[in-house]
């Protein structure tokens, strides 16, 4: 079975008094439609991946992911669509009763196994990998996150299907693949600027300049990544990130959810009511989906207190 293509999605403009107040611009690009499962980046980063796994006879995927990892729950989704086995190393211990990303993943046949905190931190070391094929046989290896170069060439095509002038692109930022897809298809013009949803996320920099080399991309500096708006760390919010999602999803009928893209959202319009944007900057941000994170909003409002 070949891997389908997905439709592009339009930008939405939104209209909004701060947004009029800065003489700024916002376009939000609705990543999030792309896909009905495998949605919003996750079909960027997975779809070249999917079709070298096809092409070279793979029929098992093994990937790496946190308890809420929109990634794993696309590649559960994608396996059951495209007749791969999945097999999810998910980090730290086991969930019981299982929250609703990885019983999501459970119910499209992922295999779900758990890595101490310490294993995972060397996931891609020789002894670990080793040992996984051991355990499971032969398997295509996708990187956290889905983050490799065929991601980036995936990613870079998000560029492509943008037909209006515009002068800055955001993302948020977990590992970095979607942001140096973004600043591939810019090829050195513009601005791309990622939203770290991880605490303490000064490695990004680095991860982003590799992902970029490995796919063969010259080292663009039209690029940053801020670091203000992780709201306590992955999958962790505080009470003004939802006030502010709900108060977002009620005015521009738009659903955002705390781990990813409403983080990336309440940054930007912070910066946008800052000022840090010149008058006229026009603005498009990538809805990256994973809107199943919104189940999650009430363990991230407890992981703040």
């Amino acid at each position: 079975m070949s891997i389908i293509r997905a439709a592009c999605r339009p930008l939405q403009k939104i209209e909004d008094k701060i947004l009029d107040k800065a003489g700024v611009r916002l376009l939000i690009k609705r990543e999030d439609q792309v896909h009905p499962v495998i949605s919003g980046n996750k079909w960027h980063k997975l779809k070249y991946n999917l079709e070298v796994a096809q092409a070279q006879g793979h029929d098992k995927l093994l990937s790496f992911g946190g308890a809420y990892s929109n990634h794993i729950y696309a590649l559960a989704g994608a396996g059951k669509a495209y007749n791969f086995n999945t097999i999810g190393m998910i980090r730290g211990e086991a969930y019981t009763p299982l929250n609703p990303t990885l019983q999501f993943a459970v119910d499209q046949g992922m295999q779900l196994h758990y890595l101490s905190r310490s294993d995972y931190r060397h996931k891609y070391e020789p002894e670990i990998l080793d040992k996984l094929k051991e355990q499971f046989g032969e398997f295509y290896l996708i990187p956290e996150g889905g983050s490799n170069a065929l991601a980036v060439k995936g990613c870079r095509e998000i560029i492509a299907d943008i037909n209006v002038p515009f002068d800055v692109i955001t993302s948020p930022c977990g590992t970095g693949g979607t942001l140096a897809g973004l600043i591939a298809g810019l090829e050195g013009k513009k601005k791309a600027v990622g939203f770290a949803v991880l605490k303490g996320a000064h490695f990004l920099q680095d991860d982003i300049a590799q992902l970029l080399r490995d796919a063969n991309e010259p080292g663009f500096e039209n690029w940053e990544i801020n670091l203000d708006y992780h709201f306590g760390g992955y999958a962790k919010a505080k009470p003004e990130l939802l006030s502010f999602i709900d108060e977002f999803e009620a005015q521009h009928n738009i659903p955002l959810e705390p781990i990813y893209t409403g983080k990336m959202m309440y940054g930007l319009f912070d910066l946008i009511r800052q000022g840090k944007f010149p008058r006229g900057t026009v603005i498009v941000a990538i809805h990256t989906g994973g809107l199943q994170g919104r189940k999650s909003r009430f363990k991230c409002f407890n992981n703040a207190l």
